[in-house]
């Protein structure tokens, strides 16, 4: 069942027939034969359209497509068709009488040989169970000659069955035909086709038929003349394959080729189609061969120059657009750079602010403590010189049993009061103190003649028995 369902899907992406009933039968009247299916399906297809187009080194095919429009010019047709544009329909009818054009839709397995186009294969028809999906990734240290006599170097990436193809397709032409020839790639022909997309030249393609009996003929005389080779090997990209391989019956069975040996001329058109400018069946001579090369070059030349232009001008705009995102980012950084020094120095000056004002507060309450502390110091010595003053009590009337005390200060000042004589020397002190004079809390009471000191040790003598009474004159000495 798998199968049928395969050889159903292969035959509908071949022929493009989308009704699967219609399909069946024709497999069926076959014996589910899918190449003899394909190729009665083909010929059947080229008599149907034989009054309609010309088989000659033209072989314009298309001319069914483009008949009564062939008045536009075939470069904007050909820009159209390069260019991607959205009606194939609109490009083919503008194309001009001298140049056949004619928009091919690739089946699925060719596309799929290849990843250089293969993003837009949508609406192409499935052919995943046939089609090989594989990554051409190309090859490495693989030139045309390494593959001579059987021989193939080592591989270091994995290679598509389609480039296989090619490769092996170039190195059986180059051991039967020698190695002056078209450079044909060694790629699958999506891989060239992009590839040539790429250069901005035309894809040249050769479907080899090995069982044909002009096929030796027009390979040693035009295919590999040397005028011929220089002027492919200049002007386009060329492609070859064999139509006994798989892609190469593929692709002559999308080029409808009815006659070998087949050359083509074609360049990307859009969603994995291709635009067959020119076909060339049967043998041809190398300077007839040169003439519809060249002319479909001089036809083609405005699509390339403005494809290349145009191609350049992106990558123009793009390096324009990277150095100006470069530059706004090298701005942008100064910019972030500065901004980071601003607050950095911001910061900065914040901190050495904040510390400032932590040391002016430190000293405004040190300053504040101080101040409160010497307050109360004075507050306290107030309140003592008071007291000390009440404990004195009343200053006594001069008489017998009083004493003339004269106190002289080390900054000259001289104070006197009278005392009873029963009164200790502390009272001599307190009297002291309540004067406020000192600043200092050492001192002694000292009499000069003689000379006694009325310490700590003397404070309850009394006046009297100190000696002090009637009168006495002491003098401060500070400790």
């Amino acid at each position: 069942m798998v199968d049928v369902a395969d050889k159903l899907a292969y035959f509908q992406a071949i022929t493009g027939l989308e009704d699967p009933d219609l399909c069946t039968e024709i497999l069926q009247a076959h014996g589910w034969d899918l190449e003899l299916a394909i190729s009665s399906f083909t010929s059947t297809n080229n008599d149907n359209e034989t009054d309609n187009n010309v088989a000659s080194t033209t072989t314009t095919a298309a001319a069914t497509d483009i008949g009564n429009s062939a008045g536009e010019s075939s470069n904007s047709a050909s820009r159209d068709l390069y260019d991607h544009s959205n009606s194939v329909a609109g490009a083919v009818a503008a194309a001009s009488p001298g140049l056949a054009w004619k928009v091919i839709t690739l089946p699925f397995s060719v596309i799929s040989g290849s990843l250089g186009l293969i993003s837009g294969a949508v609406g192409l028809g499935l052919w995943a169970a046939g089609g090989i999906l594989s990554c051409s990734l190309g090859m490495i240290g693989l030139g045309p000659g390494a593959v001579r006599n059987g021989e193939s170097s080592a591989r270091l990436v994995s290679v598509s069955p389609a480039a296989r193809e090619a490769m092996e397709f170039v190195s059986v032409f180059e051991r039967e035909y020698g190695s002056r020839r078209p450079n044909f790639v060694t790629e699958g022909f999506m891989d060239a086709l992009q590839r040539s997309r790429n250069v901005y030249k035309l894809l040249f393609v050769y479907l080899h038929s090995p069982d044909h009996p002009d096929t030796p003929v027009f390979c040693e005389r035009t295919l590999c003349s040397e005028v011929f080779t220089a002027f492919v090997n200049e002007n386009f990209v060329a492609w070859g394959g064999s139509i006994r391989a798989s892609e190469g019956f593929k692709m002559s069975n999308s080029l409808k080729a009815s006659r070998y040996p087949f050359c083509a001329m074609v360049m990307p058109a859009t969603n994995q189609r291709i635009a067959l400018l020119q076909q060339v069946e049967g043998p041809k001579s190398p300077e007839e061969m040169l003439m519809m090369l060249q002319r479909v070059l001089e036809e083609s030349a405005p699509v390339l120059v403005a494809a290349r232009l145009e191609a350049e001008e992106r990558r123009n705009n793009l390096r324009l657009r990277e150095e100006q995102d470069a530059a706004y980012r090298a701005a942008l950084e100064a910019d972030q750079a500065r901004e980071r020094q601003r607050k950095e120095e911001q910061e900065r000056l914040e901190r050495e602010a904040a510390e400032a004002e932590r040391k002016r507060k430190e000293e405004e309450e040190a300053q504040q403590r101080a101040a409160r502390e010497a307050a109360e110091r004075e507050a306290a010595l107030a309140r003592m010189r008071e007291e000390k003053a009440l404990s004195l009590g009343v200053e006594p009337e001069k008489g017998p049993d009083v004493t003339q005390v004269l106190v002289r200060f080390p900054t000259g000042e001289r104070k006197e009061r009278r005392f009873h004589s029963t009164t200790t020397i502390q009272s001599l002190y307190d009297y002291v103190d309540s004067l406020g004079f000192l600043e200092v809390d050492a001192y002694s009471l000292v009499s000069n003649f003689p000379r006694v000191v009325y310490g700590s040790e003397k404070l309850c003598v009394s006046l009297k028995e100190a000696g002090l009474h009637p009168q006495a004159s002491l003098f401060v000495e500070l400790s």
